[in-house]
Protein backbone atom coordinates (compact mmCIF):
# COMPACT_ATOMS: atom_id res chain seq x y z
CA UNK A 1 0.00 0.00 0.00
CA UNK A 2 1.57 3.37 -0.58
CA UNK A 3 2.28 5.86 2.12
CA UNK A 4 -0.52 7.99 1.46
CA UNK A 5 -3.11 5.25 0.71
CA UNK A 6 -5.64 5.50 3.36
CA UNK A 7 -6.74 1.45 4.13
CA UNK A 8 -10.50 0.65 3.64
CA UNK A 9 -10.92 -0.44 7.08
CA UNK A 10 -8.48 1.06 9.69
CA UNK A 11 -7.24 -1.43 12.66
CA UNK A 12 -6.86 -0.31 15.71
CA UNK A 13 -4.34 -0.43 18.08
CA UNK A 14 -5.52 -2.40 20.95
CA UNK A 15 -4.77 -3.70 24.81
CA UNK A 16 -6.37 -6.26 26.97
CA UNK A 17 -7.95 -9.50 26.81
CA UNK A 18 -11.55 -7.65 25.13
CA UNK A 19 -9.45 -7.90 21.62
CA UNK A 20 -8.13 -11.19 21.59
CA UNK A 21 -9.73 -13.62 18.68
CA UNK A 22 -9.14 -17.15 18.47
CA UNK A 23 -8.05 -19.62 15.09
CA UNK A 24 -11.60 -19.52 14.21
CA UNK A 25 -11.58 -15.00 13.93
CA UNK A 26 -14.03 -15.43 16.58
CA UNK A 27 -13.34 -13.20 20.18
CA UNK A 28 -11.93 -14.92 22.95
CA UNK A 29 -14.41 -14.97 26.39
CA UNK A 30 -12.89 -15.94 29.65
CA UNK A 31 -13.46 -20.16 30.55
CA UNK A 32 -15.06 -19.10 33.91
CA UNK A 33 -16.83 -15.00 34.64
CA UNK A 34 -19.28 -13.81 37.19
CA UNK A 35 -20.01 -11.88 34.31
CA UNK A 36 -22.76 -13.47 32.99
CA UNK A 37 -24.81 -13.25 36.03
CA UNK A 38 -23.57 -9.30 35.77
CA UNK A 39 -25.36 -9.15 32.20
CA UNK A 40 -28.66 -11.37 33.39
CA UNK A 41 -29.28 -9.33 36.33
CA UNK A 42 -28.36 -5.57 34.72
CA UNK A 43 -31.10 -6.38 32.16
CA UNK A 44 -33.54 -7.68 35.12
CA UNK A 45 -32.98 -4.68 37.50
CA UNK A 46 -31.21 -1.54 34.87
CA UNK A 47 -33.01 0.14 32.10
CA UNK A 48 -31.75 2.62 29.05
CA UNK A 49 -35.06 4.70 30.20
CA UNK A 50 -38.47 3.66 31.44
CA UNK A 51 -39.13 1.00 30.08
CA UNK A 52 -36.09 -0.31 28.03
CA UNK A 53 -34.25 -2.73 29.49
CA UNK A 54 -30.13 -2.56 30.00
CA UNK A 55 -28.41 -3.74 26.70
CA UNK A 56 -24.86 -3.43 26.60
CA UNK A 57 -23.21 -3.04 23.30
CA UNK A 58 -20.69 -6.50 22.09
CA UNK A 59 -18.14 -4.45 23.44
CA UNK A 60 -19.07 -3.38 26.61
CA UNK A 61 -20.40 -7.02 27.37
CA UNK A 62 -16.92 -8.48 26.56
CA UNK A 63 -15.82 -5.99 29.06
CA UNK A 64 -18.02 -7.09 31.50
CA UNK A 65 -17.28 -11.07 31.01
CA UNK A 66 -13.68 -10.10 31.52
CA UNK A 67 -13.54 -7.69 33.95
CA UNK A 68 -15.45 -10.28 36.83
CA UNK A 69 -13.16 -13.59 35.14
CA UNK A 70 -12.82 -15.59 38.19
CA UNK A 71 -10.21 -18.23 38.92
CA UNK A 72 -11.74 -21.67 39.02
CA UNK A 73 -10.35 -23.09 41.16
CA UNK A 74 -9.82 -20.11 44.16
CA UNK A 75 -13.50 -18.93 43.01
CA UNK A 76 -11.69 -15.16 43.17
CA UNK A 77 -11.34 -12.21 40.79
CA UNK A 78 -8.69 -12.63 38.09
CA UNK A 79 -8.19 -8.77 38.59
CA UNK A 80 -7.55 -6.96 41.26
CA UNK A 81 -7.22 -3.63 40.05
CA UNK A 82 -8.47 -2.31 36.61
CA UNK A 83 -8.57 0.54 33.44
CA UNK A 84 -10.70 1.83 30.82
CA UNK A 85 -9.40 3.66 28.53
CA UNK A 86 -11.51 5.35 25.62
CA UNK A 87 -12.05 8.27 23.51
CA UNK A 88 -14.36 11.15 24.66
CA UNK A 89 -18.03 10.12 24.41
CA UNK A 90 -17.41 6.77 24.45
CA UNK A 91 -19.91 5.86 27.07
CA UNK A 92 -17.34 4.89 30.27
CA UNK A 93 -19.52 6.89 33.01
CA UNK A 94 -22.86 4.67 32.22
CA UNK A 95 -20.83 1.74 31.90
CA UNK A 96 -19.25 2.30 35.37
CA UNK A 97 -22.45 3.18 36.65
CA UNK A 98 -23.40 -0.35 35.35
CA UNK A 99 -21.34 -1.81 37.61
CA UNK A 100 -22.06 0.20 39.99
CA UNK A 101 -24.92 -0.36 40.25
CA UNK A 102 -24.35 -4.24 40.38
CA UNK A 103 -21.52 -3.93 42.98
CA UNK A 104 -24.25 -2.16 45.46
CA UNK A 105 -27.10 -4.22 45.44
CA UNK A 106 -26.45 -7.39 42.74
CA UNK A 107 -25.22 -10.90 43.34
CA UNK A 108 -21.20 -9.25 42.52
CA UNK A 109 -19.75 -12.19 45.11
CA UNK A 110 -19.50 -15.87 44.27
CA UNK A 111 -21.51 -18.11 45.94
CA UNK A 112 -21.93 -21.17 43.56
CA UNK A 113 -21.60 -22.67 40.56
CA UNK A 114 -24.73 -22.64 37.83
CA UNK A 115 -26.74 -26.18 37.09
CA UNK A 116 -28.30 -26.80 33.65
CA UNK A 117 -31.10 -24.32 33.18
CA UNK A 118 -30.58 -22.13 35.79
CA UNK A 119 -33.71 -19.70 36.31
CA UNK A 120 -31.48 -17.16 36.26
CA UNK A 121 -29.85 -17.88 32.80
CA UNK A 122 -26.41 -18.09 33.52
CA UNK A 123 -24.64 -20.90 31.23
CA UNK A 124 -24.33 -23.88 33.10
CA UNK A 125 -20.65 -24.69 34.47
CA UNK A 126 -20.58 -20.70 35.11
CA UNK A 127 -20.48 -19.17 38.89
CA UNK A 128 -23.37 -17.60 40.21
CA UNK A 129 -23.31 -14.73 42.39
CA UNK A 130 -24.69 -13.56 46.55
CA UNK A 131 -25.14 -10.23 47.46
CA UNK A 132 -22.52 -8.81 49.32
CA UNK A 133 -23.76 -8.49 53.03
CA UNK A 134 -22.07 -4.68 53.90
CA UNK A 135 -21.67 -3.03 50.16
CA UNK A 136 -19.72 0.11 50.22
CA UNK A 137 -19.06 1.75 46.82
CA UNK A 138 -17.26 4.66 46.21
CA UNK A 139 -17.42 7.06 42.75
CA UNK A 140 -13.92 8.63 43.17
CA UNK A 141 -12.73 11.71 41.77
CA UNK A 142 -10.50 14.71 42.12
CA UNK A 143 -13.96 17.57 42.03
CA UNK A 144 -17.34 16.81 42.64
CA UNK A 145 -18.13 17.90 39.36
CA UNK A 146 -16.78 14.58 38.00
CA UNK A 147 -18.39 12.44 40.70
CA UNK A 148 -22.09 14.00 39.59
CA UNK A 149 -21.01 12.43 35.53
CA UNK A 150 -21.62 9.32 37.25
CA UNK A 151 -24.27 9.55 40.34
CA UNK A 152 -26.41 11.78 37.88
CA UNK A 153 -27.22 7.98 36.40
CA UNK A 154 -28.47 6.11 38.93
CA UNK A 155 -31.89 7.52 39.12
CA UNK A 156 -32.79 7.26 35.61
CA UNK A 157 -30.92 3.65 35.35
CA UNK A 158 -32.58 2.22 38.34
CA UNK A 159 -35.97 0.44 37.54
CA UNK A 160 -39.22 0.63 39.56
CA UNK A 161 -39.13 -3.41 40.59
CA UNK A 162 -34.74 -2.55 41.97
CA UNK A 163 -35.97 0.21 43.82
CA UNK A 164 -38.85 -1.71 45.23
CA UNK A 165 -37.15 -5.28 45.98
CA UNK A 166 -33.49 -3.65 47.71
CA UNK A 167 -35.72 -0.59 48.93
CA UNK A 168 -33.79 2.10 47.21
CA UNK A 169 -32.98 5.62 48.92
CA UNK A 170 -32.24 7.86 46.17
CA UNK A 171 -29.61 10.89 47.47
CA UNK A 172 -28.01 13.23 45.65
CA UNK A 173 -24.23 12.42 47.04
CA UNK A 174 -25.00 9.07 48.69
CA UNK A 175 -27.72 6.58 47.61
CA UNK A 176 -28.72 3.65 50.65
CA UNK A 177 -30.45 0.44 49.99
CA UNK A 178 -31.65 -2.26 52.67
CA UNK A 179 -32.05 0.15 55.16
CA UNK A 180 -28.73 1.48 54.86
CA UNK A 181 -26.61 -1.92 54.55
CA UNK A 182 -25.68 -1.04 51.18
CA UNK A 183 -24.83 2.79 49.76
CA UNK A 184 -23.35 4.33 47.03
CA UNK A 185 -21.53 7.51 47.15
CA UNK A 186 -19.75 10.36 46.04
CA UNK A 187 -15.93 11.59 47.46
CA UNK A 188 -13.79 13.87 46.24
CA UNK A 189 -10.26 14.92 46.86
CA UNK A 190 -9.65 14.26 50.54
CA UNK A 191 -7.38 11.44 51.13
CA UNK A 192 -7.16 11.96 55.08
CA UNK A 193 -11.49 11.83 55.21
CA UNK A 194 -11.00 8.31 53.01
CA UNK A 195 -8.57 6.78 55.03
CA UNK A 196 -9.40 4.05 57.06
CA UNK A 197 -12.47 3.47 55.21
CA UNK A 198 -13.50 -0.61 53.64
CA UNK A 199 -15.51 -0.07 50.51
CA UNK A 200 -16.37 -2.93 48.19
CA UNK A 201 -16.06 -1.36 44.78
CA UNK A 202 -14.35 2.05 44.01
CA UNK A 203 -14.48 3.82 40.40
CA UNK A 204 -11.73 5.79 40.40
CA UNK A 205 -13.24 8.53 37.64
CA UNK A 206 -10.94 10.48 35.13
CA UNK A 207 -7.33 9.54 36.15
CA UNK A 208 -5.72 11.75 33.54
CA UNK A 209 -6.99 14.49 35.91
CA UNK A 210 -5.19 12.99 38.82
CA UNK A 211 -2.26 14.76 39.45
CA UNK A 212 -0.01 15.61 42.91
CA UNK A 213 -1.39 19.63 42.62
CA UNK A 214 -5.10 18.13 43.54
CA UNK A 215 -3.83 15.28 45.75
CA UNK A 216 -4.36 12.84 42.81
CA UNK A 217 -1.40 10.56 43.98
CA UNK A 218 -2.48 10.46 47.47
CA UNK A 219 -6.15 9.89 47.14
CA UNK A 220 -5.24 7.00 44.75
CA UNK A 221 -2.93 5.28 47.07
CA UNK A 222 -5.48 5.44 50.48
CA UNK A 223 -8.28 3.84 47.82
CA UNK A 224 -5.73 1.25 47.14
CA UNK A 225 -4.70 0.75 50.45
CA UNK A 226 -8.36 0.19 51.58
CA UNK A 227 -9.84 -1.68 48.95
CA UNK A 228 -6.40 -3.85 50.11
CA UNK A 229 -7.54 -4.19 53.63
CA UNK A 230 -11.03 -5.38 52.51
CA UNK A 231 -12.46 -7.98 54.70
CA UNK A 232 -12.99 -10.45 51.67
CA UNK A 233 -10.06 -9.45 49.70
CA UNK A 234 -12.16 -9.45 46.99
CA UNK A 235 -12.51 -5.55 47.02
CA UNK A 236 -11.56 -3.93 43.72
CA UNK A 237 -11.12 -0.71 41.93
CA UNK A 238 -11.86 0.75 38.66
CA UNK A 239 -10.43 3.60 36.67
CA UNK A 240 -11.37 5.35 33.62
CA UNK A 241 -9.78 7.68 31.85
CA UNK A 242 -9.44 9.38 28.05
CA UNK A 243 -5.43 9.48 26.78
CA UNK A 244 -3.35 11.38 29.16
CA UNK A 245 -0.83 14.34 28.38
CA UNK A 246 2.72 12.77 28.89
CA UNK A 247 4.36 14.04 31.54
CA UNK A 248 1.57 15.60 33.93
CA UNK A 249 2.63 12.81 35.77
CA UNK A 250 -0.95 11.87 36.51
CA UNK A 251 -2.58 8.44 37.96
CA UNK A 252 -3.44 7.50 34.36
CA UNK A 253 0.12 8.00 33.31
CA UNK A 254 2.00 5.91 36.51
CA UNK A 255 -0.95 3.07 35.88
CA UNK A 256 -0.08 2.76 31.97
CA UNK A 257 3.50 2.86 32.70
CA UNK A 258 3.25 -0.19 35.67
CA UNK A 259 1.20 -1.84 33.32
CA UNK A 260 3.44 -1.77 29.79
CA UNK A 261 6.92 -2.34 32.66
CA UNK A 262 4.93 -5.80 33.85
CA UNK A 263 4.13 -6.70 30.21
CA UNK A 264 7.68 -5.90 29.07
CA UNK A 265 9.15 -8.52 32.12
CA UNK A 266 10.57 -5.35 33.95
CA UNK A 267 8.16 -5.46 36.79
CA UNK A 268 5.90 -8.18 38.89
CA UNK A 269 2.33 -8.18 37.60
CA UNK A 270 -0.20 -7.59 40.19
CA UNK A 271 -3.47 -8.13 38.39
CA UNK A 272 -3.85 -4.82 36.13
CA UNK A 273 -6.51 -5.18 34.03
CA UNK A 274 -6.05 -2.47 31.49
CA UNK A 275 -8.03 -2.36 27.99
CA UNK A 276 -7.34 0.14 25.35
CA UNK A 277 -8.35 1.14 22.01
CA UNK A 278 -6.29 3.34 19.87
CA UNK A 279 -5.94 4.89 16.68
CA UNK A 280 -2.81 3.06 14.97
CA UNK A 281 0.61 5.07 14.89
CA UNK A 282 0.03 5.74 11.19
CA UNK A 283 -3.19 7.19 11.39
CA UNK A 284 -3.41 11.05 9.59
CA UNK A 285 -5.28 14.10 11.00
CA UNK A 286 -6.62 14.56 7.48
CA UNK A 287 -9.68 13.92 5.80
CA UNK A 288 -9.00 10.88 4.02
CA UNK A 289 -7.99 9.12 7.24
CA UNK A 290 -10.17 10.85 9.96
CA UNK A 291 -13.50 8.94 9.52
CA UNK A 292 -11.68 5.45 8.93
CA UNK A 293 -10.27 6.03 11.73
CA UNK A 294 -12.77 7.01 14.33
CA UNK A 295 -14.90 4.59 13.23
CA UNK A 296 -12.02 1.80 14.53
CA UNK A 297 -11.54 3.70 17.82
CA UNK A 298 -15.15 4.35 18.60
CA UNK A 299 -15.60 1.11 18.60
CA UNK A 300 -19.05 0.03 19.61
CA UNK A 301 -20.43 3.46 20.72
CA UNK A 302 -22.23 4.26 17.07
CA UNK A 303 -23.89 6.96 18.85
CA UNK A 304 -20.45 9.28 18.11
CA UNK A 305 -21.36 11.49 15.24
CA UNK A 306 -17.92 10.63 12.98
CA UNK A 307 -18.80 13.78 10.63
CA UNK A 308 -18.87 16.43 13.92
CA UNK A 309 -15.92 14.81 15.22
CA UNK A 310 -14.20 15.55 12.16
CA UNK A 311 -15.28 18.90 12.13
CA UNK A 312 -13.83 19.65 15.49
CA UNK A 313 -10.44 17.73 14.63
CA UNK A 314 -10.03 19.59 11.22
CA UNK A 315 -10.66 23.12 13.07
CA UNK A 316 -7.26 25.07 13.26
CA UNK A 317 -8.41 26.49 16.50
CA UNK A 318 -7.98 23.23 17.97
CA UNK A 319 -4.33 21.85 18.67
CA UNK A 320 -2.95 18.43 16.84
CA UNK A 321 -2.08 16.75 19.91
CA UNK A 322 -5.43 17.37 21.81
CA UNK A 323 -7.51 15.63 18.83
CA UNK A 324 -4.98 12.82 19.14
CA UNK A 325 -5.98 12.35 22.51
CA UNK A 326 -9.24 13.56 22.62
CA UNK A 327 -10.64 11.73 19.59
CA UNK A 328 -7.93 9.05 18.32
CA UNK A 329 -7.53 8.27 21.82
CA UNK A 330 -3.46 8.41 21.19
CA UNK A 331 -0.94 8.88 24.26
CA UNK A 332 0.85 12.14 22.38
CA UNK A 333 3.02 15.35 24.06
CA UNK A 334 2.15 18.80 22.96
CA UNK A 335 3.29 20.35 20.08
CA UNK A 336 5.83 22.48 21.89
CA UNK A 337 7.12 19.98 24.13
CA UNK A 338 10.46 19.99 24.61
CA UNK A 339 10.79 16.33 25.13
CA UNK A 340 8.82 13.56 24.98
CA UNK A 341 8.47 11.26 28.15
CA UNK A 342 9.73 8.76 25.50
CA UNK A 343 12.89 10.35 24.43
CA UNK A 344 14.00 11.14 27.56
CA UNK A 345 13.56 7.53 28.89
CA UNK A 346 15.45 5.67 26.53
CA UNK A 347 18.63 7.70 27.76
CA UNK A 348 18.22 5.62 31.64
CA UNK A 349 20.17 3.75 33.03
CA UNK A 350 19.42 1.41 35.20
CA UNK A 351 22.02 0.77 36.84
CA UNK A 352 23.70 4.47 37.38
CA UNK A 353 24.36 5.91 40.59
CA UNK A 354 27.47 8.27 41.73
CA UNK A 355 30.29 6.75 43.41
CA UNK A 356 31.63 8.38 46.57
CA UNK A 357 34.35 10.79 45.84
CA UNK A 358 33.16 11.53 42.03
CA UNK A 359 34.29 14.90 40.32
CA UNK A 360 30.72 16.76 39.34
CA UNK A 361 29.68 20.04 38.08
CA UNK A 362 26.84 20.87 39.60
CA UNK A 363 23.93 23.55 38.77
CA UNK A 364 21.11 24.73 41.64
CA UNK A 365 17.82 26.95 40.31
CA UNK A 366 16.73 28.59 43.52
CA UNK A 367 12.54 29.72 44.57
CA UNK A 368 11.12 30.90 47.20
CA UNK A 369 7.97 29.36 47.19
CA UNK A 370 5.70 29.08 44.22
CA UNK A 371 8.42 27.22 41.88
CA UNK A 372 10.19 24.33 42.48
CA UNK A 373 14.08 24.53 44.23
CA UNK A 374 16.21 22.28 42.59
CA UNK A 375 20.10 21.23 42.67
CA UNK A 376 21.16 18.46 40.02
CA UNK A 377 24.67 17.39 39.11
CA UNK A 378 26.57 15.85 35.96
CA UNK A 379 29.29 13.18 36.43
CA UNK A 380 32.80 14.84 34.54
CA UNK A 381 33.62 11.59 33.67
CA UNK A 382 30.64 10.22 31.29
CA UNK A 383 28.56 12.66 31.91
CA UNK A 384 26.12 11.39 33.82
CA UNK A 385 22.87 13.45 35.28
CA UNK A 386 21.45 13.10 38.42
CA UNK A 387 19.10 14.90 40.75
CA UNK A 388 20.50 15.64 44.24
CA UNK A 389 17.40 17.37 45.54
CA UNK A 390 14.04 18.75 44.69
CA UNK A 391 12.06 21.13 47.03
CA UNK A 392 8.57 21.90 46.28
CA UNK A 393 5.12 22.99 47.98
CA UNK A 394 3.70 19.69 49.61
CA UNK A 395 0.00 18.76 47.47
CA UNK A 396 -1.90 18.48 51.02
CA UNK A 397 -0.40 22.00 52.13
CA UNK A 398 -2.89 24.04 52.72
CA UNK A 399 -3.45 27.05 50.37
CA UNK A 400 -3.73 29.89 53.10
CA UNK A 401 -0.60 28.79 54.99
CA UNK A 402 2.63 30.26 53.61
CA UNK A 403 4.91 27.92 52.54
CA UNK A 404 9.20 28.26 51.99
CA UNK A 405 11.61 26.59 50.39
CA UNK A 406 13.59 25.15 53.42
CA UNK A 407 16.96 26.99 52.87
CA UNK A 408 18.68 25.71 55.99
CA UNK A 409 17.63 22.10 54.59
CA UNK A 410 19.10 22.74 50.99
CA UNK A 411 22.36 24.02 52.81
CA UNK A 412 22.76 20.51 54.59
CA UNK A 413 22.20 19.15 51.17
CA UNK A 414 24.82 20.79 49.36
CA UNK A 415 27.03 20.44 52.20
CA UNK A 416 26.73 16.62 51.74
CA UNK A 417 27.02 16.81 48.36
CA UNK A 418 30.90 18.41 48.94
CA UNK A 419 32.04 15.80 51.83
CA UNK A 420 30.72 13.11 49.52
CA UNK A 421 31.79 14.05 45.96
CA UNK A 422 34.28 16.17 44.40
CA UNK A 423 32.28 19.29 42.80
CA UNK A 424 34.85 20.97 40.19
CA UNK A 425 31.87 23.14 39.50
CA UNK A 426 28.84 25.00 41.20
CA UNK A 427 26.33 27.64 39.35
CA UNK A 428 23.51 28.72 41.29
CA UNK A 429 20.41 30.59 39.90
CA UNK A 430 18.90 32.80 42.88
CA UNK A 431 15.67 33.27 41.33
CA UNK A 432 14.02 36.40 41.85
CA UNK A 433 12.20 35.56 45.59
CA UNK A 434 12.68 37.87 48.36
CA UNK A 435 13.34 37.21 51.97
CA UNK A 436 10.82 38.56 54.11
CA UNK A 437 13.29 39.77 56.46
CA UNK A 438 15.26 42.22 55.13
CA UNK A 439 13.92 42.36 51.47
CA UNK A 440 17.53 40.50 50.07
CA UNK A 441 17.40 38.18 47.35
CA UNK A 442 16.01 35.01 49.31
CA UNK A 443 19.19 33.13 48.48
CA UNK A 444 22.10 35.19 47.89
CA UNK A 445 23.21 34.96 51.52
CA UNK A 446 23.47 31.27 51.13
CA UNK A 447 24.76 31.38 47.88
CA UNK A 448 27.89 34.19 49.19
CA UNK A 449 28.26 30.96 51.76
CA UNK A 450 29.20 28.57 48.99
CA UNK A 451 31.02 30.74 47.15
CA UNK A 452 33.04 31.32 50.58
CA UNK A 453 33.11 27.40 51.57
CA UNK A 454 33.60 26.09 48.25
CA UNK A 455 35.06 28.46 45.84
CA UNK A 456 38.36 27.03 46.43
CA UNK A 457 37.83 24.16 45.27
CA UNK A 458 36.05 25.15 41.84
CA UNK A 459 37.75 25.08 38.41
CA UNK A 460 35.38 27.37 36.89
CA UNK A 461 33.70 30.77 38.45
CA UNK A 462 30.26 31.81 37.64
CA UNK A 463 31.69 35.23 37.05
CA UNK A 464 35.78 35.27 36.50
CA UNK A 465 36.22 38.77 37.07
CA UNK A 466 35.06 42.28 37.73
CA UNK A 467 33.16 44.21 39.89
CA UNK A 468 30.21 41.39 40.23
CA UNK A 469 33.03 38.52 40.26
CA UNK A 470 31.56 35.55 42.52
CA UNK A 471 32.72 31.71 42.34
CA UNK A 472 28.92 30.38 42.43
CA UNK A 473 26.68 33.07 41.48
CA UNK A 474 24.89 32.75 37.82
CA UNK A 475 21.90 35.01 37.83
CA UNK A 476 20.36 33.63 34.39
CA UNK A 477 18.16 37.64 34.51
CA UNK A 478 21.51 38.82 32.67
CA UNK A 479 21.32 38.40 28.54
CA UNK A 480 24.45 37.12 28.35
CA UNK A 481 23.51 34.31 30.39
CA UNK A 482 20.37 33.46 28.56
CA UNK A 483 22.56 33.60 25.29
CA UNK A 484 24.79 30.50 26.81
CA UNK A 485 21.71 28.87 27.90
CA UNK A 486 19.89 28.86 24.91
CA UNK A 487 22.68 27.43 23.18
CA UNK A 488 23.10 24.79 25.67
CA UNK A 489 19.38 23.77 25.44
CA UNK A 490 19.71 22.70 21.94
CA UNK A 491 22.89 20.58 22.88
CA UNK A 492 20.79 19.14 25.61
CA UNK A 493 17.93 18.63 23.03
CA UNK A 494 20.31 16.85 20.77
CA UNK A 495 22.48 14.72 23.14
CA UNK A 496 19.06 12.93 24.31
CA UNK A 497 17.88 12.51 20.94
CA UNK A 498 21.77 11.02 19.83
CA UNK A 499 21.36 9.37 23.19
CA UNK A 500 24.69 10.95 24.35
CA UNK A 501 23.51 11.58 27.76
CA UNK A 502 22.78 9.44 30.50
CA UNK A 503 20.43 9.56 33.70
CA UNK A 504 19.61 7.50 36.66
CA UNK A 505 15.93 8.15 35.80
CA UNK A 506 14.37 10.24 38.61
CA UNK A 507 11.07 10.53 38.57
CA UNK A 508 10.53 14.16 39.63
CA UNK A 509 13.09 14.83 37.25
CA UNK A 510 11.27 13.18 34.34
CA UNK A 511 7.85 14.53 34.95
CA UNK A 512 9.51 18.08 34.62
CA UNK A 513 11.53 17.55 31.69
CA UNK A 514 8.39 16.48 30.28
CA UNK A 515 6.69 19.51 31.15
CA UNK A 516 9.39 21.70 29.90
CA UNK A 517 8.25 24.18 26.92
CA UNK A 518 10.09 25.27 23.59
CA UNK A 519 10.41 28.76 23.97
CA UNK A 520 11.93 30.56 21.05
CA UNK A 521 13.80 34.10 21.45
CA UNK A 522 16.62 35.94 19.88
CA UNK A 523 19.31 33.08 20.42
CA UNK A 524 17.38 29.99 19.05
CA UNK A 525 15.12 29.02 21.84
CA UNK A 526 14.83 28.18 25.30
CA UNK A 527 12.81 26.36 27.76
CA UNK A 528 9.83 27.08 29.86
CA UNK A 529 6.52 26.40 31.77
CA UNK A 530 3.53 26.08 29.42
CA UNK A 531 2.22 29.02 30.87
CA UNK A 532 3.48 31.90 33.90
CA UNK A 533 1.27 30.58 36.23
CA UNK A 534 1.06 27.09 35.71
CA UNK A 535 1.88 24.42 38.32
CA UNK A 536 3.86 21.95 36.15
CA UNK A 537 7.12 22.87 37.57
CA UNK A 538 10.51 22.56 34.90
CA UNK A 539 13.28 23.44 37.58
CA UNK A 540 14.47 20.20 37.88
CA UNK A 541 14.55 20.14 33.86
CA UNK A 542 16.20 23.71 34.42
CA UNK A 543 18.97 22.51 36.30
CA UNK A 544 19.64 19.35 34.28
CA UNK A 545 20.16 21.68 31.61
CA UNK A 546 22.78 24.04 33.59
CA UNK A 547 25.01 20.65 34.50
CA UNK A 548 25.47 19.71 31.48
CA UNK A 549 26.01 23.05 30.24
CA UNK A 550 28.45 23.37 33.26
CA UNK A 551 30.35 20.19 32.77
CA UNK A 552 30.97 21.44 29.21
CA UNK A 553 32.45 24.62 30.09
CA UNK A 554 34.94 22.65 32.98
CA UNK A 555 36.13 20.25 29.99
CA UNK A 556 36.75 23.31 27.67
CA UNK A 557 38.59 25.32 30.42
CA UNK A 558 42.17 25.79 30.95
CA UNK A 559 42.26 24.89 34.47
CA UNK A 560 40.71 21.13 33.72
CA UNK A 561 43.27 21.11 30.99
CA UNK A 562 46.16 21.75 32.83
CA UNK A 563 44.58 19.18 35.75
CA UNK A 564 43.94 16.44 32.74
CA UNK A 565 47.82 16.44 31.30
CA UNK A 566 49.42 13.26 29.80
CA UNK A 567 50.56 11.04 32.20
CA UNK A 568 47.77 11.68 35.57
CA UNK A 569 45.76 8.93 34.14
CA UNK A 570 42.40 10.80 33.31
CA UNK A 571 40.03 9.63 31.01
CA UNK A 572 36.98 11.37 30.47
CA UNK A 573 34.04 10.54 27.93
CA UNK A 574 33.01 13.66 25.87
CA UNK A 575 29.29 14.06 25.60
Amino acid sequence: MAEDQVPEVVEPFTIGPTWRRGPDGKFVLPEFTLGWQCLAWTSTYLQLYAGSPWRYTPEQARLTLWWYAMDPVTRRFVWRDGVIQRLKGWGKDPLIATWSAFEFVGPCRFGRVADERDPSGVPAGQPLGVQHPAAWVQIAAVSLDQTRNTMTLFPSIFTKRALDEYRIDLGKEIIYADKGRARIEAVTSSPRALEGGRPTFVSLGETHHWVESNQGHEMAAVIERNATKSADGQARTLANTNAYEPGEDSVAERTREAFESAEAGRSVGTGLFYDSLEAPAEAKLTEEWIAPTLRAVRGDSTWLDIDRLMASILDIRNPPSRSRRFWFNQIVAAEDAFLAPYEWDACRREDARLEQGDELAMFFDGSKSDDATGLVACRMSDGLVVALGVWQRPASWLSDVPWRVPREEVDGVVSQVFADYRPVAFFADPGAGQDDADGERYWDGFIDAWAQRYGKRLKVKAVSGGANRHAVLWDMRDRRRQQVFAEAVDRFYRDVLERQLTHDGHRVLRQHVANARRRTNQWGYSIGKEHRESARKIDLAVCAVGARMLRRMVLHSTAWAKKARPGRGRVVVLR
